[in-house]
């Protein structure tokens, strides 16, 4: 993969399920890795769940307590979208709303290539190990609003 460098950041999201552990393309999406650590790094992922899954698609949290209380966040990181990376299988990014700017803390793991958001959302990293556990978590039985009937929480 031409996204591999030799010092990009590995960082471990743990789960009530497992651990899934992900490298960071901080050469390609500067400001977002740099989002993305700072929110660790500060315990705001700490008990936050994946709030919405959605099957051949992806999983997405970092944003909602198991309460389902938004929690705070920063200010919104500018999108670097347009960085030449796709989107597939493993692949992260901001979650966003139609703002292209608006991403803050919420992330989605892709399950399936989703070459259709190209261009559109900050993808910045990758799964390297612990795709069984995303698959278990997108597999989890859901609400009609796409919400897991189990709380996956983030530790």
């Amino acid at each position: 993969m031409t996204e591999k460098a030799p010092n990009n950041p590995h960082v471990v999201i743990k789960t009530n399920l497992g651990d899934i552990k992900l490298e960071l393309f901080e050469n390609k999406a500067p400001l977002t890795v740099k989002n993305f650590l700072k929110y660790a790094e500060d315990g705001h992922y700490d008990h936050t769940i994946f709030h919405r899954v959605i099957d051949g698609f992806m999983i997405q949290g970092g944003g909602f307590t198991k309460e389902m209380h938004q929690k705070p966040t920063n200010a919104s990181v500018k999108n670097e979208a347009e960085n030449g990376l796709s989107n597939k299988r493993g692949t992260i990014a901001m979650a966003r709303t139609p703002d292209i700017n608006s991403a803050t803390s919420q992330f989605f793991i892709c399950v399936a290539t989703a070459s259709q958001l190209d261009g559109q959302y900050s993808l910045y990293g990758r799964t390297i190990s612990g795709m069984n556990w995303v698959d278990t978590i997108v597999n989890t039985p859901r609400n009609p609003q796409d919400r897991p009937l189990t709380k996956i929480e983030m530790f």
